[in-house]
């Protein structure tokens, strides 16, 4: 099952600061249809304004992957972490026991991201910070794996789910496969581009939420930056 959601009819908001549609149920915005895929409970496309942020908050039991789009998000949490995660990067946050931090936009131009929340195997844990840099061009072709909780991805940032975040640059006419499974919940979502997945269209920044699929087979219609959950 391959089912597309469309990035102009997702929720959203606008703070003025912050402009963001919610792929799930988030803050103000609650769909008992929309509660999560699997594991994944959270996928927020984010645009926030130039020196400006989210302020100190709490959060417990959850892993937050921040993949930045555009700009740059600096972290600062109260295990004394702080860290400037640029375009094409990502930064997780294992929340544990708990934690407060704040993401801010101190560039002089909007910050877009993807922040996606995938519920932990088990509750509980020291919380946890880390970053790292994953240039586009290792990632051209195929995908990469950029947060794991499987012990061989060896090069992923370290997550607390049974679940992988993954990424891939196309070019047009170029295909991609990844072995999903049949008991296995997937999301992809463009950051650019068009592509098909399994024959159905999905342009930037829409959903696919795939299900019940033994293989996820994607061909770029554009030059395309995919992002995409594997998730229990």
């Amino acid at each position: 099952m391959i089912e597309h959601r469309p990035f102009n009819k997702l929720a959203g908001v606008d703070h003025g600061w912050l402009k963001a549609k919610h792929h799930f149920s988030f803050a103000d915005y609650d769909d008992s249809a929309r509660m999560g895929w699997g594991s994944l409970r959270v996928w927020n496309d984010d645009e926030i304004a130039a020196s400006s942020g989210f302020p100190p908050h709490p959060h417990a039991n959850m892993e937050i992957i921040t993949y930045v789009r555009e700009g740059a998000v600096t972290h600062k949490d109260s295990l004394g972490n702080v860290g400037r995660t640029e375009a094409g990067d990502v930064q997780v946050m294992s929340a544990g026991t708990g934690i407060r931090h704040a993401e801010y936009n101190l560039e002089q131009q909007p910050t877009r991201i993807f922040q996606i929340w995938i519920t932990p195997s088990a509750k509980g844990g020291s919380p946890a910070w880390g970053a790292q840099p994953f240039p586009k061009a290792d990632r051209s072709g195929h995908f990469v794996t950029l947060a794991s909780g499987f012990g061989n991805d060896n090069d992923a940032l370290p997550i607390r789910a049974h679940a992988r975040v993954l990424g891939a640059t196309l070019k047009i006419g170029e295909s991609v496969e990844y072995a999903l499974g049949e008991r296995r919940h997937g999301y992809l979502v463009p950051a650019s581009g068009a592509v098909e997945v399994n024959g159905v269209r999905i342009d930037a920044r829409d959903g696919a939420a795939i299900k019940d699929v033994a293989v996820v087979s994607i061909s770029a219609i554009e030059n395309s930056e995919l992002i995409m959950v594997d998730v229990p």
